[in-house]
């Protein structure tokens, strides 16, 4: 979508729709339009007030309150308060609620290309998606895809690169993996199919119980943030990285059309560039937040990370392809998207190689 100018959209219509709540009367239709209030609901995918991604939805809520100057008023709801975590799609698009928060690979059974617009394994990180979506097309695909759903999407959110996940036992070949039953969602869950194990998609909520009482073998939530607020460390022994099925996860607010299409013009802006500040900053809360969060666990849980053997990081990445590859063959509108997104970040990687990997090494090196 293109961006308007905020100027353009805060400048004077935004001061006329001021001084019009001011006991004047109403003089016009569009003047009525400006004044009227517009209370939504918002669903998530999250449990209620959760660190993070949880958080970050209230926060984009009251956002959008504050820079609406409570022309619109949003109540939030947690995954299962309302609707269940997973009907939050078809919640905002049959207009039972006006809005919700979660993520697209949710959503791959209605749409497979969704998945390319939260995760995708050994893609692109937070920085390089987030250049794709505001720069690079990405986000033109994305609200293409969802239109036929009466929906309208935006980038609300970013995990950053996530841990591989818990598990009950080492992972010291592919053989491990072979059974394995573990929570794993979206694109990722696809390629631990193919390498023999058995992907569970359940909500956030319900990860410990699952996980402590052997019905999921593993299970990768976000990270040391998420994974510490849910007591993870108690359910299973082994933590690993890198996360290779998310490298990021970007996060969504998805709007029913017609309902976002009412909206003045200037609060149409409005949310979208609250949706843009939200998504800068859960990426800055969980880079701030996850190194906080592992000194725990390495300090006062006695968890050591490990890093998956380059074997089997070698072989989750060459069936990662496949499964790309396969997927766009079948689906014309997967199709498009994959290749948007593969050339944008062979593009971007050659760049990033001599930029921030180049930088970061030198950091690495000894004095």
């Amino acid at each position: 979508m293109k961006r308007r100018n905020l100027i353009k959209g805060l400048g004077a219509g935004a001061l006329v729709a001021g001084l019009a709540g001011c006991g004047q009367e109403q003089v016009s239709t569009a003047s009525s339009k400006n004044q009227q209030t517009f209370r939504w609901k918002m669903v998530t995918t999250w449990p209620p007030n959760f660190p993070g991604a949880g958080v970050g939805a209230n926060r984009l809520a009251k956002r959008i309150e504050k820079a609406s100057n409570g022309r619109i008023q949003i109540k939030v709801y947690g995954g299962g308060e309302l609707v269940p975590a997973y009907e939050a799609f078809d919640a905002v698009s049959s207009d039972t609620v006006q809005m919700a928060h979660g993520a697209a690979y949710y959503w791959k059974g209605k749409a497979a290309a969704a998945q390319f617009f939260a995760a995708v394994p050994f893609g692109m990180n937070a920085q390089e998606m987030n250049a794709w979506l505001y720069y690079g097309g990405g986000w033109e695909l994305w609200r293409e895809l969802y239109a036929p759903f009466n929906l309208v999407p935006a980038p609300a959110g970013n995990t950053g690169t996530q841990m591989a996940g818990w598990f009950n036992k080492e992972i010291n070949s592919l053989e491990d993996l072979k059974g394995l039953k573990m929570r794993i969602p979206g694109l990722g869950a696809e390629v631990l199919k193919r390498a023999g194990g058995t992907p569970v998609n359940v909500p956030g909520a319900e990860v410990f119980t699952a996980l402590q009482t052997g019905n999921l073998d593993a299970a990768e939530w976000i990270g040391p943030y998420n994974d510490l607020a849910f007591g993870l460390y108690k359910a299973a022994k082994y933590y690993y990285y890198p996360g290779w099925h998310e490298p990021c996860a970007t996060l969504e607010a998805i709007f029913n059309k017609q309902r976002f299409e009412s909206l003045p013009d200037d609060l149409q802006e409005i949310v979208m560039l609250s949706c843009q500040a939200a998504n800068n900053d859960m990426l800055a809360d969980y880079t701030a937040q996850n190194q906080r969060a592992l000194r725990v666990l390495a300090l006062e849980h006695g968890v050591i990370p490990k890093p998956l053997p380059e074997a089997v990081l070698r072989r989750l990445k060459q069936l990662s392809y496949e499964v790309l590859e396969e997927l766009a063959a079948k689906d014309k509108m997967v199709a498009r998207v994959y290749a948007s997104y593969r050339e944008f970040q062979h593009n971007t990687s050659q760049w990033l190689a001599i930029s921030e990997k180049a930088y970061f090494d030198s950091r690495l090196l000894d004095n």
